[in-house]
């Protein structure tokens, strides 16, 4: 197998994995999306709730907030010492206090760990009218995807390398047209690829050709373009790497149960 970067932003990376099949790249897909931890909002005790909204949506608001996740320093609470108690070592604390006419912002949280903050400061919580009150302290910990979405660190998705033949297109000017995401490019009257690693798959240049024989796509079943695009609670660099030791440790302890069979 083998990788090749084809773009990267700040919280978006993109790459190509070469010779490996279906069940690799999306078993790391789900890896990612439902086995890593990341920290989130798990209670909130409302000392004080004077806004239009209910309890429950002012905490579900507050379990969506994307916080940054300090995997060194904290523990799973089923794998901490405190045996899910709660303790410095697997949990943290959020709290607030306002008074209205304001809009509670999450840069207006305090937190008791500087490393575990609100990612997106100008995320609106709730708006308070004068008079009205709002005071809550909530517990933040790690969790993983497979129990809560909350607790996904981004958005992954992968298709296969497209691979397109063209043959003679009656309507080259269609085709090109057609296409949502520029693959093609009209040289004279012939059509060209310019942006092979764009194409969606989506078959619209299929059905605009004429006759539809003129032009094939498919996906390739040995070579896929993956990407990740992280809500920023971690690098995209670390969701890679912590989903590879996730997978090599669930492979060791597949592997020790099928010697004990």
């Amino acid at each position: 197998m083998d990788l090749k970067p084809l773009h990267k932003q700040e919280n978006k990376l993109t790459f190509v994995i070469k010779d490996s099949d279906h069940v690799f790249v999306n078993t790391l897909r789900r890896v990612i999306l439902s086995e890593l931890p990341t920290m989130a909002v798990k209670k909130v005790n409302f000392v004080k709730n004077g806004s239009a909204l209910f309890d429950e949506i002012l905490a579900h608001r507050l379990g969506l907030l994307p916080l940054f996740t300090d995997l060194e320093s904290y523990n799973m609470q089923n794998e901490c010492t405190c045996k899910d108690a709660g303790c410095a070592k697997c949990q943290a604390t959020l709290t607030l206090k306002a008074e209205g006419p304001i809009t509670v912002y999450a840069s207006d949280i305090k937190y008791s760990d500087p490393k575990v903050k609100p990612i997106y400061g100008k995320m609106p919580i709730v708006k308070l009218l004068k008079g009205q009150e709002l005071e809550f302290e909530a517990a933040v910990g790690l969790g993983i995807g497979k129990d809560h979405a909350k607790f996904s660190p981004g958005h992954v998705y992968y298709k296969g390398y497209p691979k397109i033949t063209i043959d003679k297109v009656k309507n080259p000017e269609e085709v090109v047209k057609s296409c949502p995401v520029d693959v093609y490019e009209l040289q004279g009257k012939q059509v060209k690829i310019k942006n092979l690693e764009a194409c969606h798959l989506c078959m619209a240049c299929v059905d605009a050709a004429d006759p539809h024989d003129g032009i094939t796509v498919e996906g390739s079943e040995k070579d896929f373009i993956f990407t990740v695009e992280s809500w920023g609670k971690l690098s995209c660099e670390e969701i890679l790497s912590r989903a590879l030791d996730i997978m090599d440790k669930k492979v060791d302890e597949f592997s020790a149960l099928l010697s004990k069979a």
